[in-house]
């Protein structure tokens, strides 16, 4: 990751332990890709974990859940700190914006499809993964339309990845009162129809601030 300005607002950015966290990072033969990437693969065992949960029972289920919440939280953890080593850290790299948001859509897929899979209707997941990638894409086409960049939600990656998170939590202890995956259903569903809605407030802004902005032919 290379980018300097137009940073998505993060207030865990300006916290101690994550300014000396980065430093460590920054000091250590890492480079922000190689964080960017490592979130691909903290989603992909978050995916693989949500998806187990439907092929297991009590106390392994459980585990699976935690394991899938603390992996989406590992991914958020990459995406805060690969822009933190790049940019307070100075290790920014040329190929740095490519893998600033390959990787998220990436991370996106694998942890919806994997949850869909898990309640049995992978089509949820799917749906969930689809509207994922389109808010950002609605994002970066403003951004190569001139507009700053919308890191606005309701479903914004930080609500999606919070959701995912409480569902899987509350998900571990489900037993207590007999569920069976209606959580990550509900979860999935709000994501779904959360992250089309902000894909659209999203091009809504977009199109106002190019209408406002465009150079006026005269």
């Amino acid at each position: 990751m290379t980018e300097t300005g137009d940073r998505r607002p993060l207030a865990s950015r300006n916290t101690r332990w994550a300014q000396a966290t980065a430093r460590r990072l920054a000091s250590m033969n890492l480079t922000p890709n190689r964080i960017s990437q490592a979130s691909m693969l903290a989603a992909a065992l978050a995916g693989l974990s949500f998806w187990l949960t439907g092929e297991s029972e009590d106390g392994v289920r459980a585990s699976l859940f935690i394991a899938a919440a603390l992996f989406c939280q590992l991914r958020l953890l990459c995406n805060l700190f690969d822009g933190m080593v790049a940019v307070e850290g100075g290790k920014g790299e040329a190929d740095g914006p490519f893998w600033n948001e390959f990787p998220d859509r990436i991370a996106d897929i694998f942890i919806f499809v994997g949850a869909g899979f898990a309640i049995g209707v992978p089509a949820l997941g799917f749906a969930a993964a689809t509207f994922g990638v389109l808010t950002a894409y609605v994002r970066e086409l403003g951004r190569a339309n001139g507009a700053p960049g919308d890191f606005s939600g309701p479903m914004a990656k930080q609500h999606r990845m919070a959701t995912m998170t409480l569902a899987a939590v509350v998900s571990a202890f489900e037993g207590l009162w007999l569920g069976d995956g209606e959580l990550l259903w509900i979860a999935l569903l709000a994501i779904s129809t959360g992250a089309a809605l902000t894909a659209l407030l999203r091009a809504r802004r977009q199109i106002a601030w190019l209408r406002q902005n465009a150079p006026h032919k005269g």
